[in-house]
């Protein structure tokens, strides 16, 4: 057969294979499985144990703004980069580094702390997340039972009691 027949005939017969298989993947890129929720869940429950003490922040904590923990307060981001920007100038002592504050050090902590805000945030909205994403757990665990539930009964003769019927002829 010539190279072009090849091309030909694999793409009509993968096309229907295609389209039998893309409603599938497509739903299951949409929905969230049983794992994925339960997993998302222990992280919310882990978080709203572990970061506590900046829940109270989280209508402050949107990104402009990050949790200072030893202090118990938070800090808008600009004001915190004129600080640090104020260090360097002036060169006062860097206890992380033991010695004076630098451009370099003010850069790499400036990064740190948007790093932080940014995180604050996203564990505020997973933390906020966590009664919607039981509610959908619950929601998805009902639809599987119910789908296992009329599996179950669509089937007439479970495989064990072929086998035994088989093993009752020899």
């Amino acid at each position: 057969m010539k190279p072009g027949v090849w091309k030909t005939l694999l793409s009509v017969l993968s096309g229907p294979l295609l389209l039998a298989l893309s409603p599938s993947a497509v739903l299951q890129a949409q929905a969230p499985t049983v794992n994925e929720l339960k997993a998302k869940i222990f992280d919310a429950t882990m978080l709203k144990q572990t970061f506590v003490n900046g829940l109270r922040f989280c209508n402050e904590l949107n990104g402009s703004n990050f949790y200072f923990e030893p202090r118990n307060r938070v800090i808008n981001l600009e004001e915190f980069h004129r600080s640090l920007d104020n260090l360097a100038r002036e060169g006062v002592f860097n206890p992380d580094k033991r010695r004076p504050w630098n451009t370099q050090d003010a850069a790499e902590r400036w990064q740190q702390v948007q790093r932080e805000a940014v995180k604050d945030k996203s564990n505020c909205e997973l933390v906020a997340s966590l009664p919607a994403l039981q509610k959908q757990l619950e929601e998805l665990q009902k639809t599987d039972s119910s789908e296992k539930k009329e599996a179950a009964e669509k089937t007439p003769e479970a495989p064990e009691s072929k086998a035994g019927a088989a093993d009752k002829k020899n």
